[in-house]
């Protein structure tokens, strides 16, 4: 009898069943029936791919109610395929189908019969399917058995990973060996080799399947007879055939002599060669029965599942009766050498004693030595720069001017540089449409300052493919400049974007990498809103140790060589801007008189080895000294003339008589012309008349033609032509061609860091300093990062200095670091370039949370601070916690900040050629922009796009109805 119950009303839910059949007759069954409500509580696991195949258990009370069939389980309308029911129920997923992945959490719902639903609210999730990146080999012999490993990302979702092969008519599969969230590795299956057909070798994770391309299964190698039947330990066994290194690798391959296996040395395709057992082998059970001869063992090749036997060998040890002959031979002569030895050694050591005291006694005179010429070094540079400290205590540092600052910094390392539109502001507009143009981006200034327009511009470019990471740099900076009048505004756009990109970061990507680098436009927007906020904190505080640190290398790199064509100096923090040579040289100091400026002389010191162009900038640097770099005269356009005797000699870098070494030639030094100390130069502008205009012509041909092979060196010709010549000549017996061990002059790295090393800790001290005012807009921004922070639970501490380190030390104060011209009006030379990059990247290692395990292959950058950089570490750590605990900047406070340095400095920037070049792109992503606006409704209803229309049609010169 079948029956369906229906629900229960009375207090009791249990009872016998009684079965009434027609004519009255009652039966009445002798079990207990009983009505219960089943109730799922817990799921596991709670997540899998969307493929579907998970198989996931449902734990709770009385789940056993009803049968199998009665129940029906589904997760967010996906049905789960019922496997097991009992106490507890185990179901397999389907397929998910919806477009949001990872869905958010759905309910499962248990269904008994037609009438009783059960549920478990935001029990599942359905995540992305795995990824599959690569597999390693990518080839099996038919045999199987080869780890393959499958590498890519989301494994740990999987509960079932099969590798299949398929052919015609047959399949072979193979479980998983090892699995975690990135890495698979399976055994190739063993596949049917008579079959002769196309095999497709497939992974298949839970329900979701993937093809592994290029995968080829290969026939198994054929092995030839073996020709050597003995073989001893010293012996190298040699095996051949056909088609081994088609899907196997030495380090794959195992052989066996016996039950002791060898090392395969080498693996080619037609031959083996391995290394034989050192030890005594001994026949494998299975291998005795079959072979009668005791003293034969089986060679034995085994790769993956294959395993061949490719013949019978002997091993043999020495013959043990002659041991008794060679013993005595061999043990009396040994004897005797270890007397000797003894007796050599024993004075040896006593002779190494005394050599190990003089290395000693000299490595102490090389570290006293090394001390004192820090000492001397630093004394002399103090002494030395005192002209310069009177310099800036009388204000003398040449500060750019903002708009000079924000030009550099925003522009200068754009693709056309110096010439770029923004830094000469020249726009070629025809006369007659000058107004209306003005007038259209006055406009198109006015839609800028709408953030629902702003924000669907950003939004359509950042979108599009062809926008790359220097457009979006550029476009930034555009903007920046545009809305420099209204920096309020600004900061609120970057706040948004920011917290966007907060958003994307925090749930879908590695947090810690936010802000390292430029790929979005708000990076950048953040990087010039820090520029434009710390310039006054420059000018006032830090600007003064970062000068000092600047004059201060570059003094004590001109102290010594520098190389004009390798660019490398004697002096520097950089090893691989050494000058590794010794160069003979001594100071000079020359009475400079410059033509048409008065009789007074100025003395200059320079090298003995310096090129005349080296001469020209440090007496250009001297005579000038209180002309900022740009008001001086460039060395092309000056003139040095030596006069010895009644006649004058005009002095350059190359002439007629540059001293020539083969193909070769030298650049010219004060040490060519023989000019000696106290001697006197005239320096003299060049005049651009004609016949000086003809006599410049000539001495650039003379010049272009001294150049025209190239060949020229300085102090040290390059590396590459050297090892040329060794090679044609086998060697090199010129003295001054044997190039010098490098490593030797580190010690110099040394020297110059112990005499830089006040102006670094100054720097350093200037810049993280919480004690001092701390600018606003610093504090400001560190609040807003850890405010957000507080709103995630993935973002710890290390991800807050993170950030904090990528917003204000790696954005801002490296590149001041590294790049001095943006802020002061110098010039800054590859030598000097070198040096400053080794105390930027020393800041940037303070910044960061990692420690570094240092070891005798570390860079001799890092190496060369690395007693400093835990110092270093505790004064960014001391600076983020003095300014958290500092009174909060309102954003009202900051706002009359940003407000303040509109009012201060926007007119003097070229916010038209900004907002020109920002039409540019609006112009060239045009319809996507269109679409964006048609797309948002709050843009429709300020009829946006139609004031964007009218925009494009008056600066494009296009009649339009609008």
């Amino acid at each position: 009898v079948v029956c369906e119950i229906g629900p229960v009303e009375v207090k009791k839910h249990w009872g016998q069943v009684e079965v009434e059949v027609e004519g009255g007759k009652k039966g009445t069954s002798s079990m207990v029936f009983t009505y219960r409500d089943p109730i799922p509580e817990t799921v596991t696991p709670t997540r899998g791919p969307k493929a579907g195949g998970t198989l996931i258990a449902i734990n709770g009370h009385f789940l056993d109610t009803g049968s199998k069939d009665d129940v029906r389980v589904t997760i967010g309308g996906v049905d789960c395929a019922v496997e097991h029911f009992g106490e507890k129920i185990t179901c397999r997923t389907g397929e998910y189908r919806a477009d949001k992945v990872p869905s958010d959490p759905l309910t499962i719902i248990v269904k008994y019969g037609k009438t009783t639903t059960t549920s478990i609210p935001n029990a599942f999730q359905f995540l992305e399917n795995p990824i599959v990146l690569d597999h390693q080999p990518k080839g099996s012999f038919v045999c199987g058995g080869r780890n393959i490993v499958v590498t890519g990302s989301g494994f740990d979702l999987i509960q079932t990973a099969v590798l299949m092969v398929t052919g015609d008519n047959s399949t072979a599969l193979e479980n998983a060996r090892e699995k975690n969230d990135t890495v698979i590795q399976f055994l190739s299956p063993t596949v049917n080799a008579s079959l002769n057909q196309p095999f497709k070798t497939s992974i298949k994770l839970d329900n979701w399947e993937r093809e592994l391309k290029p995968f080829d299964y290969h026939p198994d190698p054929s092995f030839n007879e073996l020709t050597k039947k003995v073989i001893t330990e010293a012996s190298i066994i040699i095996v051949t055939g056909r088609g081994f290194s088609k899907a196997m690798t030495a380090k794959e391959a195992q052989a066996f002599v016996g039950d002791v296996s060898c090392l395969v040395n080498t693996l080619q395709d037609d031959k083996l060669f391995l290394d034989p057992p050192s030890s005594q082998p001994r026949a494998r059970s299975r291998r005795q029965r079959r072979d009668t001869r005791p003293e034969l063992l089986d060679l034995a090749i085994k790769f993956g599942k294959g395993e061949w036997v490719v013949g019978s060998v002997r091993y043999e040890n020495k013959n043990e009766s002659s041991l008794y002959i060679i013993i005595p031979a061999v043990i009396v002569p040994m004897l005797m050498i270890i007397a000797i030895s003894l007796y050599c050694y024993r004075r040896k050591s006593q002779q190494a004693e005394r050599e190990y005291e003089k290395v000693k006694h000299q490595l102490e005179n090389l570290e006293e030595s090394v001390r004192d010429r820090c000492k001397k070094e630093f004394t002399d540079l103090m002494i030395e720069m005192e002209d310069h400290t009177n310099d800036l205590s009388e204000g003398r540092i040449p500060f750019l001017d903002y708009k000079t600052y924000t030009e550099r910094v925003f522009f200068l390392p754009s693709k056309d540089g110096a010439n770029d539109v923004m830094i000469t502001g020249k726009l070629d507009i025809p006369q007659a449409r000058r107004a209306t143009v003005t007038q259209a981006l006055n406009q198109f200034s006015n839609l800028l300052n709408s953030k629902t327009f702003l924000i669907n511009f950003i939004r359509t470019l950042e979108r599009s493919h062809d926008f790359n990471a220097r457009a979006k740099v550029y476009f930034a900076s555009l903007l920046t400049v545009a809305l420099h009048g209204k920096l309020e505004y600004y900061t609120d756009i970057m706040r948004t974007l920011l917290l966007e990109l907060m958003e994307e970061y925090v749930h879908s990507k590695n947090p810690k990498l936010m802000l390292r680098r430029s790929e979005t436009v708000v990076e950048r927007m953040l990087c010039n809103w820090m520029s434009i906020c710390l310039y006054q904190f420059l000018k006032d505080s830090a600007g003064e140790p970062l000068y000092k640190l600047f004059r201060a290398i570059k003094h004590q790199i001109e102290k010594g060589p520098v190389d004009a064509r390798v660019k490398k100096a004697k002096y520097t923090l950089n090893d691989t801007g050494l000058l590794g040579d010794d160069v003979e040289y001594s100071v000079l100091t020359l009475q400079v008189l410059v033509h048409g400026e008065g009789p007074d002389v100025t003395p200059v010191k320079v090298l003995s080895c310096d090129t005349i162009s080296q001469v020209k900038e440090k007496i250009i640097e001297q005579v000038y000294r209180n002309l900022p770099y740009s008001q001086r005269p460039k060395v092309d356009s000056v003139t040095l003339e030596w006069r010895p005797g009644s006649t004058g000699q005009i002095l350059s870098d190359l002439d007629l008589t540059s001293q020539k070494e083969g193909r070769w030639k030298r650049f010219n030094t004060l040490a060519h012309y023989n000019v000696r100390d106290n001697a006197t130069l005239v320096l003299s502008k060049v005049l651009h008349t004609q016949q000086n205009y003809d006599q410049n012509q000539e001495n650039h041909e003379e010049r272009n033609a001294l150049l025209e092979d190239d060949k020229v060196f300085h102090l040290v010709r390059p590396a590459y032509e050297l090892d040329e010549i060794k090679s044609k000549r086998g060697s090199i017996k010129d003295k001054s061609m044997t190039k010098a061990i490098t490593e030797i002059y580190l010690t110099r790295l040394l020297s110059v860091k112990g005499t830089l090393q006040q102006f670094v800790d100054d720097f350093f001290r200037s810049v993280l300093c919480s004690g001092a005012v701390v600018p606003p807009a610093v504090k400001y921004f560190f609040d807003f990062l850890d405010e957000q922070a507080l709103k995630h639970n993935n973002v710890d501490e290390e991800t807050i200095h993170i950030w904090k380190t990528n917003s204000l030390p790696l954005r801002f104060w490296v590149n001041i670091l590294k790049n001095p011209h943006f802020i002061f009006d110098v010039h800054v030379t590859e030598v000097v370039d070198a040096s400053l990059s080794v105390v930027a990247q020393t800041f940037m290692d303070a910044c960061t949370k990692s420690e570094h395990k240092l070891s005798r292959d570390s860079p001799s950058n890092k190496l060369l601070y690395a007693k400093e950089i835990s110092t270093y570490k505790k004064m960014v750590d001391d600076y983020y916690k003095g300014i958290r605990q500092m009174i909060p900047v309102s954003d009202q406070d900051m706002n009359t900040h940003l407000a303040e340095v509109s009012r201060s400095h926007t007119d003097k920037l070229n916010t038209q050629v900004a907002l020109h070049q920002l039409y540019q792109y609006a112009s060239k992503y045009y319809d996507g922009i269109i679409a964006s606006l048609e797309e948002d409704p709050s843009a429709q209803s300020k009829q946006l796009t139609l004031r964007f229309q009218q925009i494009a049609a008056a600066l494009e010169n296009k009649v339009t109805d609008l």
